[in-house]
């Protein structure tokens, strides 16, 4: 066996969760086969017209193409892959038009790369668009475009239209699919959380196909929180996908409503849920069966009977979860368009695209976070752009490029994605050394692209640093093609790598101090805050409003669920960032049980069981957001008090219990 290392020579924590590669899903056979002839394909256009410099325009708009190629459902599709591009049309325009001219280059660069800053913030498709923004922008202002000043963006749109149409081909024989595809799997996941909360199988019965499958999906440690939050990460999708459809339908559509209607039906399961656990009271497994039984019916649109075969429920806990189970079987096979009008009304219609285009726009021009990531990119950008004026670099618009690709805070960790930009570098420069020193350039570039294109949406869900590592052959023998240069691009494509990743880091990362002394509870006072109001409506005197407590809580769930990104981030930053994230993150677990444990007591309460005195809930909710205050003003853990005592048969006493933890978690050791 190999002797592990010694203590004094074993990576920090930090480095090794960077160089970890993310657990990444099952390959998208799709996308690759999209990349492959999307890439390829302009290749052999241009190669057949004898214009190859064309093809290689097209393809590298193919690239972002293939990089925005990442939503199941098609106008998702549409969005994330159409919207960037109109962006990358702007910014070639404007780069070309700028090409050459001094220090006019750098200022039009530098205002670009803040309004694409600030536009980052609205959202995932903003985001992108922001990228291309500036990307295509420091492309056109870097690189001699051919032909006329429109013909590269007319190349470079075309080749990310054709991932496009590719990506759309299935929509007329397949729409809806994704979106019912989506709330089914969501109908599995809860499935999955119940079957946590079974009895366990007996020795020599093997159990059926499903509770294994969920043991294996989830472990025998922490299974029960595992699966809570893949639920919460699958009711949020679904409901992206069915809202983004339904803004465009304004709830016409029948299809949209009952998918709506099938996603509203499951929460009161998914609250049963944290009653059962905490009650220590097994589920029957034909409950989790019967789940999955309701998600085939959800997938294939099946509305007659499903002759479930539940057990009588054994208390009040089994009760709910049976009745909860029973509607939400009603709803999945209902075909009355009134019913299931009235059971999808409790999300709320969105506003008008007007309205809502006018509140972002308001939002991102009043947000100090967006102004302040605006700023940072403009000042890199500059820097990057100044320098490479004042000092001879033979391929300049590399430094801005890698500057564009590391500063993307939404995408993780600044410092992590330099290193791992650094490191995917130079694992792709070896590739593409071979390429470019035994491949001729012609007719032989077109196999090769087949083989490399492919690896871009392989590898990306596995990290950045994978992602680097497979673009940065395909770019390069792309920028070959344009300029014919060899191997004589490897070193200047490091050097300028190294450079960028330098920038960022120093006046994108160091200089910014909520960088490097990041207010990791910030985010997590909020959500404190947010339990509070929760428990405070869950329990108040005011009227029964089960829809608004639903709405509070997945929107909790929601955000705790970004919280949980961020920390996983900032545990990728060497100290003090990762070792005060790493001190702060079982809070975020206690906030998670105490909306749990709040969500109990309403089960309790609605079967029976005596509502909580007015006295017990405002004791919880002081507490919690004495809590929140107090993350707000330190990131330092430090002593607190817990003053939380009531009657011990009380349905809040599980949740009093929950408080107190959360509380002591703030004390040190």
């Amino acid at each position: 066996m190999p002797r592990p290392l010694p203590i004094g020579l074993s990576p920090p924590d930090w480095l090794v969760r960077n160089l970890q590669p993310l657990q990444a899903p099952p390959v998208n056979r799709p996308a690759v086969a999209r990349a492959a002839i999307a890439l390829t394909l302009p290749l052999v256009l241009g190669l057949a017209a004898g214009q190859p410099g064309y093809g290689a325009l097209a393809s590298m708009g193919a690239v972002f193409g293939v990089i925005s190629d990442t939503a199941d459902a098609y106008r998702m599709r549409l969005l994330k892959i159409a919207v960037p591009q109109l962006f990358g049309v702007v910014g070639i325009t404007l780069g070309s038009l700028v090409y050459g001219h001094g220090w006019v280059t750098v200022a039009v660069l530098t205002g670009v790369a803040l309004v694409s800053g600030m536009i980052s913030s609205i959202g995932a498709v903003a985001s992108v668009s922001g990228l291309l923004l500036l990307l295509n922008s420091v492309i056109g202002a870097g690189l001699p475009m051919p032909g006329e000043w429109w013909l590269a963006p007319l190349l470079m749109s075309g080749g990310g239209l054709l991932v496009l149409a590719l990506a759309l081909l299935a929509w007329p024989l397949r729409a809806g699919v994704p979106e019912r595809t989506a709330v089914a799997d969501t109908y599995r996941k809860v499935a999955d959380l119940l079957a946590t909360t079974t009895a366990p199988t007996p020795d020599g019965d093997k159990g059926t196909d499903d509770a294994d499958d969920a043991k294996d999906t989830y472990g025998d440690k922490d299974t029960y929180d595992d699966a809570r939050r893949i639920v919460t990460q699958s009711l949020d999708q679904s409901y992206d996908l069915v809202l983004a459809r339904r803004a465009r339908h304004h709830g016409r559509s029948p299809e949209l409503v009952r998918l709506l209607a099938q996603l509203n039906a499951i929460t009161p399961l998914v609250e049963a849920a944290p009653a059962v656990r905490l009650s220590g009271l097994p589920l029957p497994t034909e409950i989790p069966t019967a789940v999955r039984h309701l998600a085939e019916a959800v997938e294939t649109g099946y509305s007659g009977p499903l002759g479930l075969r539940l057990p009588e429920p054994g208390s009040k806990i089994g009760r709910a979860v049976d009745q909860a189970l029973r509607h939400a079987a009603d709803v999945a096979t209902e075909k009355s368009p009134d019913a299931l009008k009235k059971a999808g009304d409790r999300a709320g219609r969105p506003a008008p695209l007007g309205v809502r285009a006018l509140r972002v726009a308001r939002n991102v021009a009043l947000s100090g976070t967006s102004w302040r990531y605006g700023l940072r990119l403009a000042l890199c950008i500059g820097i990057a752009q100044a320098l490479v004026s004042l000092v001879p670099v033979p391929r300049s618009y590399w430094v801005a490029l890698t500057i564009t690709f590391v500063l993307k805070p939404d995408f993780g960790s600044v410092f992590s994605r330099a290193l791992l930009r650094a490191l995917g570098t130079v694992v792709g420069l070896v590739v593409a050394a071979g390429i470019l020193s035994q491949v001729p350039r012609g007719w032989w570039d077109v196999p090769v692209m087949l083989l490399l294109a492919p690896l871009i949406p392989v590898f990306t869900p596995r990290g950045y640093g994978y992602q680097t590592a497979a673009m940065t052959p395909v770019i390069l023998l792309l920028s070959d093609i344009l300029n014919h240069q060899g191997t004589g691009l490897l070193v200047p494509r490091l050097v300028d790598s190294l450079m960028g990743c330098a920038i960022a880091l120093v006046a994108g990362y160091l200089l910014w101090p909520e960088s490097w002394h990041a207010r990791v509870g910030a985010g997590l006072a909020d959500a404190v805050a947010d339990t509070a109001a929760y428990v405070e409506h869950a329990f108040g005197d005011g009227p029964a409003d089960p829809a608004g407590r639903a709405r509070m809580r997945r929107r909790l769930y929601r955000d705790l669920s970004a919280i949980r990104t961020e920390f996983q981030r900032a545990l990728t930053e060497p100290p003090p960032v990762g070792r005060r994230a790493a001190a702060w993150w079982p809070l975020v677990v206690a906030v998670e049980r105490i909306i749990d444990a709040t969500t109990a007591a309403r089960v309790r309460i609605k079967q029976g069981a005596e509502p909580p005195s007015t006295a017990e809930v405002d004791q919880v909710v002081v507490q919690l957001r004495e809590l929140a205050d107090g993350l707000r003003k330190t990131e330092t853990l430090y002593e607190v008090r817990s003053d939380l005592s009531g009657p011990p048969e009380s349905v809040l006493e599980p949740l009093r219990q929950e408080v107190a933890a959360a509380r002591t978690i703030t004390s040190p050791l």
